[in-house]
């Protein structure tokens, strides 16, 4: 992957969209399909929070929920204390310059004792045939004993070149709960860079599961803090690439405070001439002591031509720990397809059952159940080619008309 600051010059050929585009309700160009779900969604377009005439909402129990420009003006005291409030040692060239030219983005910020009952979706789409730059920065604030879900999707409906930069701060406060979603499903001519920054208190837990399905060219960057004792963050990932697309997943965690937990499980299936990268750096400080944190990296190649870079790496400066890292990459398993094969699978069903037995294991980490059953089914669907921007996806078996889904993987 080439730093951050390379990719500086090509911010100069996309246009960044300066005012948002006249209101549409977002329904009339996208629809969510998670039924049963009672997200309440906050849609982006172009880079612009999309609202008739409220760009902030304030629920009952206090949350406040909307356009980050909006509570930068109307809540100061609530969102200056959280916004580019990054170390300088954090800033890349990418990340100073959303700071500086971002146009809009999402501020959610959940009170003390709050436990929020339906998730918020957060929907960023492209809906442009030119070459668009989109800078969107958002806050994140769960205040003392809250909990929060929220599910953040990438997508397009028209397809010009695109370049999104998307910077995120999280603070957790004590004993907070938040679980983030994460889903991305963008088309060849799209570069997505994703900034994550999670500052955690006391007790405070992270849920992180990413799952990347289409893009162009992805980088998921993810900073977590663990400031306070007995802090927990659990980072799941999942990356699906064929032809030329790339998928680069970037995870620094850091123990700054004893007794605190991390797990990193991120698994990967390349075809064709797909890249992907893992770069999972675990540090534990000096102060840190009965640290217990955890990487594991899995990958399956399909192709000779398909490549993974992959790095678990533990910097330790503590001596009471349990710490461990690991990574694996090969191909599908020949004794599990002749083990299918011998009780009458044919051999294309059989491989998919298996990648999707590979596969499926990130979205169980899922606690939403109308979510985890879509999920599970995004990985069937785009396994067997039907969930692609490109019809032309490699994985696609259109000549295989007695394929098996869907698939209990319970019974594998």
């Amino acid at each position: 992957m080439k730093p951050f600051a390379d990719y500086l010059e090509q911010l100069k050929q996309y246009r960044l969209q300066t005012q948002p585009d006249p209101f549409r309700p977002v329904e009339e160009y996208f629809k969510c399909q998670v039924a049963n779900m009672g997200s309440i969604m906050l849609p982006i377009l172009n880079g612009w929070y999309v609202h008739e005439d409220m760009p902030l909402t304030t629920y009952e129990n206090g949350v406040i929920a909307g356009s980050i420009k909006a509570a930068i003006a109307q809540y100061p005291e609530l969102i200056n204390p959280y916004l580019c409030k990054l170390q300088e040692n954090e800033k890349s060239g990418l990340i100073e310059s959303n700071e500086h030219e971002f146009t809009d983005g999402i501020f959610i910020y959940v009170p003390d004792n709050t436990k929020v009952e339906n998730p918020f979706q957060i929907v960023s789409l492209v809906n442009s045939r030119e070459d668009l730059l989109v800078q969107n920065h958002n806050v994140i604030y769960v205040g003392n004993n809250s909990e929060l879900s929220i599910i953040q999707c990438d997508d397009s409906t028209k397809y010009g070149k695109t370049f999104i930069n998307v910077v995120t701060e999280i603070t957790l406060s004590e004993n907070a709960r938040l679980h983030y979603y994460k889903t991305e499903n963008k088309e060849a001519e799209s570069m997505l860079f994703n900034h994550i920054f999670v500052n955690q208190k006391a007790y405070s837990q992270f849920h992180s599961n990413a799952i990347t399905f289409n893009a162009g060219y992805v980088c998921n960057d993810i900073h977590v803090n663990l400031n306070e004792p007995f802090a927990e963050a659990n980072l799941y990932g999942l990356y699906l690439v064929d032809k030329t697309q790339k998928c680069n997943n970037h995870i620094q965690v850091r123990h700054h405070a004893t007794d605190c937990k991390s797990s990193q499980l991120y698994k990967g299936i390349m075809d064709d001439e797909s890249e992907a990268t893992f770069h999972g750096h675990v540090v534990v400080e000096q102060d840190a002591q009965r640290t217990a944190a955890f990487q594991t990296n899995r990958n399956l190649l399909l192709t000779d031509k398909a490549k993974i870079n992959t790095k678990p790496f533990l910097e330790i400066y503590a001596d009471d720990v349990q710490c461990s890292h690991g990574a694996t990459v090969g191909q599908l398993d020949e004794e599990a397809l002749y083990y299918l094969r011998s009780r009458g699978i044919g051999e294309r069903s059989a491989r998919k059952l298996l990648m999707f037995a590979f596969a499926n294991d990130i979205c169980q980490h899922v606690e939403i159940q109308a979510l985890k059953d879509r999920l599970s089914d995004m990985v069937q669907r785009r396994l067997n080619g039907e969930l692609t921007i490109c019809d032309q996806c490699m994985w696609h078996d259109a000549e295989n008309s007695n394929v098996i889904f869907p698939i209990d993987a319970s019974k594998l």
